[in-house]
């Protein structure tokens, strides 16, 4: 069973855009690969944006006893059945772990926007994201 996350949009990449050609259910158990080719590991759980429905984040399996690291899908890209980041290993390795299975806090994805030193804007100027939204959104095909 395929489990799909959605994130509330609070933070986004300033000018950028989630790279709509990546269908979210392909994605999962495709191997991914560093910016070197190296082999990170397997696409476990997709995250969408809330607001816009795009894939947002990765989780990749980094090895059968280990974590799952969260990639960014911009600018990520898909090359013949597997998913291209263009991060090094050990900088994807190290990313903050917050487990899979469950929403991001706006804080988790701040610290992840942090980490791969991706630009982003301020939630205040996000009018598609109230003040005080606590919502982290919701697993995505489950019943409203």
């Amino acid at each position: 069973m395929c489990r799909f996350v959605v994130l509330t949009r609070q933070l986004r990449p300033r000018g950028g855009t989630v790279q709509t050609d990546i269908d979210p259910r392909s994605l999962i158990g495709r191997k991914a690969f560093d910016r070197n080719g190296a082999k990170i590991g397997t696409v476990d759980e997709v995250y969408l944006d809330d607001a816009t429905g795009e894939p947002e984040w990765a989780a990749v399996r980094t090895g059968l006893f280990s974590r799952d690291a969260f990639v960014p899908l911009e600018p990520s890209k898909m090359v013949g059945d597997s998913l291209h980041i263009p991060y090094d290993r050990k900088l994807i390795k190290d990313a903050p772990d917050f487990g899979v299975g469950r929403h991001l806090s706006p804080e988790q994805e701040l610290q992840l926007y942090h980490h791969y030193r991706l630009d982003i804007s301020s939630p205040a100027s996000d009018s598609a994201s109230p003040a005080g939204d606590t919502d982290f959104g919701r697993i995505a095909g489950a019943d409203d």
